[in-house]
């Protein structure tokens, strides 16, 4: 069973309620179909979801996938499944500290919608780089090897 968990923004105590079953779905598929791909890739780490990680002295948070660069230990890629009770946290508050940080990509998947908005940085912050849903694959240049569709991602 899943838990609630607590995450720092900004120096206020945020309490996030527990991962839905479909959530958690979403989740390891995406674990999973990343962690294998990543296998050969040594220039980069996945972490455990929900894996605490510092921002800032008063910044913690605990996105559901995480990929750290191996040479600096800097995040690179944050996946964040959007829960309907928390909305707000994830696409307002968390993506403008991960903007602050200067991410290099933000996949914001929504369940309630079956979608995934891509964000890539630019020197002017994230921008959003595409919207997928239906037949369309999530992917990422870097890692030729990964591909995930959004009837495999989102499934049953």
């Amino acid at each position: 069973m899943i838990h609630g968990y607590e995450e720092i923004l900004e120096g206020l105590p945020t309490p996030r309620a527990a991962p839905s079953e479909r959530h958690e779905r979403i989740c390891q598929r995406l674990h999973l179909r990343l962690a294998a791909c990543l296998a050969t890739f040594s220039a980069a780490q996945l972490l455990q979801c929900r894996s605490r990680i510092q921002l800032s002295p008063n910044t913690s948070v605990c996105p559901d996938l995480a990929v750290v660069t191996m040479a600096t230990g800097k995040l690179w890629l944050v996946a964040e499944v959007v829960s309907p009770a928390d909305h707000h946290t994830d696409t307002v508050i968390k993506k403008a500290l991960y903007e602050e940080q200067r991410l290099a990509r933000l996949w914001m998947i929504d369940p309630r919608y079956d979608n995934v908005e891509v964000y890539h940085a630019t020197p002017y912050g994230l921008a959003l780089k595409t919207i997928l849903a239906g037949a369309e694959c999530l992917t990422e240049p870097l890692w030729p090897t990964f591909r995930i569709s959004m009837q495999e991602l989102f499934g049953p």
